[in-house]
């Protein structure tokens, strides 16, 4: 058995129940990747069980705190059981549901999603990689299904040595499906979509939209880095009389288009663009059009602390040009995915945009991920999407 010896009073992120050990944490020891090794203080107390990573700033990332676990196949195959168990009750208006959320589902590195009869599994560490095949047929096994799509393609798996792997890991046949959510249709790839094939976090922020496009009665939608079309749909099947939905990938668009007519929405009801947000932006406000509603959902731009200069001021820039196309009594719901931006952070920035727009605008609603989306105490870090639901006061 291999041990890491950490370094004086590095333990106590540990005792806290954080599942994370970073290079600079280790005194001593080592191990091959995605090999379990015991972690122990400098005084040598056991701490955890965890799968080493040779090449990832965080070195080990936790399996157990229980010094009397087996870490095995019986063990990983218990985590899966325990994390389907958890979604169970919630009752999830979608055959599209996450079933494994990494570290807050005790198997750090690994993503599991369901999208109707489909698996799709990321592993973006070493200890599931090392796993694969032993969590590939319990998946199957747990779930009744036979088709399990591998999307390993995130860049995090470069940080931990990996190469970028994707295709069918269990079964084959047709990547694309059309998943039911909220009361409407959604087609979607799993093979070419973005993260495992759609953004599932933000189902719960696609049905308030609808629930407000019906209290607020919107006539013009804007839905600005709109991908698919998530936000579009739901716009429209709340009543809203029109939607503008920009992407600057034409294929995510023609995918959108495809949802609305899946959905049966009058085509005329809907406007695409393929083209950059900021620079359309700037050309609604020249041209003095306006919006009842607006969507900022824009891609992760900081991924850590070191990039939320930058990103704060690229999030400052698209929520004041959102503001100034704002009708009075209009609403912007407005997101950030990045783990370097905090809640109270990605707040005062959007307050500042509302003041150098000149608008006055008051918080209804604080969103985040949904349920599926469990976020550990112990484990802050999983807590990525944050949004905010405000109204341009009147007048």
């Amino acid at each position: 058995m291999k041990i890491i010896r950490l370094k004086p009073a590095k333990e106590k992120s540990l005792l806290r129940g954080h599942p994370w050990v970073f290079d600079g944490a280790i005194a001593k020891g080592g191990g091959d990747a995605g090999e379990t090794v015991r972690v122990e203080s400098a005084e040598g107390a056991f701490l955890a069980w965890g799968a080493y990573s040779p090449q990832s700033r965080i070195r080990v990332r936790v399996w157990s705190f229980d010094e009397g676990q087996r870490i095995d196949a019986a063990f990983l195959r218990e985590r899966l059981r325990r994390a389907i168990a958890l979604r169970a009750p919630l009752a999830i208006a979608s055959d599209g549901v996450r079933l494994v959320h990494g570290e807050s589902d005790g198997l750090p590195g690994l993503v599991v999603d369901r999208y109707g009869d489909i698996l799709v599994a990321q592993f973006t560490s070493c200890g599931p990689e090392r796993w694969k095949a032993v969590l590939a047929d319990a998946l199957l096994e747990l779930t009744g299904l036979s088709r399990l799509y591998e999307r390993s393609d995130a860049s995090s798996r470069a940080l931990e040595g990996l190469p970028e792997v994707t295709g069918w890991l269990r079964g084959a046949g047709e990547t694309a499906c059309v998943i039911h959510e909220n009361g409407w249709k959604l087609g979607l790839d799993v093979a070419l979509g973005h993260k495992t094939g759609y953004y599932l976090d933000q189902r719960d922020s696609r049905g308030d939209m609808a629930d407000y496009a019906r209290r607020f009665g919107f006539q013009q939608v804007l839905n600005c880095f709109s991908y698919t079309g998530g936000f579009s749909v739901a716009a429209l099947a709340g009543g809203a009389q029109h939607v503008t939905s920009i992407d600057s990938s034409g294929p995510a668009l023609e995918r959108a288009r495809a949802n609305i007519d899946l959905n049966g929405f009058e085509p005329a009801r809907a406007t695409f663009l393929d083209a950059d947000v900021n620079a359309s932006l700037r050309r609604f406000l020249a041209e003095g059009r306006t919006f009842d509603a607006i969507v900022l959902d824009p891609p992760k731009l900081a991924p850590t602390v070191a990039h939320a200069e930058r990103a704060a001021r690229a999030y400052k820039d698209i929520n004041r040009l959102a503001f100034k196309l704002l009708n009075p009594a209009g609403v912007l719901f407005t997101y950030s995915c990045s783990g370097g931006i905090g809640i109270e952070l990605f707040q005062k920035i959007v307050a500042s945009a509302a003041s150098d727009a000149g608008v006055d605008a008051v918080i209804l609603q604080r969103q985040g991920g949904t349920a599926d989306h469990p976020t550990a105490l112990a484990f802050p870090e999983g807590e990525y999407l944050k949004g905010l639901v405000l109204m341009r006061r009147p007048g």
